[in-house]
């Protein structure tokens, strides 16, 4: 077996089932997903965690929170703009449009941080509490994504309907 031949095989060998492993870990952070939540528009949470997981390039939580948002009343049209929302404005809401450049902002945070202007629109939309939540939704989000992508978790699996 070349060297190539046993990274290859590396890549697809079986990653740690996360929650299995850290349980603790794991319920705390459906703990704190759950309470970020609390107070947001189901919709969008649902836009902010599939930006989140398309700049991330998570395949797993992108098809989950897609699906999620249809049951939920969400139309194709509008999934299919958010990738683009700044061209698609007139798709979303005043209130859509800040959360989606502050996911952005924060999502890309070592790309200059969150401009000042980004979470000042934000603010100018958000009550307080709402803001943190929304903040809370998005360091979540990014948490999920890089626990999808670390242990290789496979779009079109849902393991929380096991």
């Amino acid at each position: 077996m070349t060297n190539h031949e046993a990274a290859a095989d590396a890549i697809d060998a079986p990653r740690i089932n996360f929650a299995k492993a850290a349980p603790k870990a794991f319920k705390a952070l459906i703990g704190f997903d759950a309470a970020a939540r609390q107070g947001l528009d189901p919709a969008l949470v649902e836009l902010v965690q599939i930006r989140s997981s398309q700049l991330n390039g998570c395949a797993y939580c992108l098809h989950m929170h897609t699906t999620d948002a249809r049951k939920a009343g969400e139309s194709e049209e509008r999934l299919h703009m958010v990738a683009v929302w700044r061209e698609a404005a007139h798709f979303f809401t005043t209130e859509e449009r800040a959360a989606l450049a502050l996911t952005e902002a924060v999502t890309l945070v070592s790309h200059g941080g969150v401009p000042a202007d980004v979470y000042a629109r934000a603010a100018a939309v958000f009550e307080e509490a709402e803001l943190a939540g929304l903040l809370a939704l998005i360091f979540a989000i990014n948490t999920w994504n890089r626990i999808a992508l670390s242990t290789a978790k496979v779009p079109g699996t849902d393991e929380r309907a096991a």
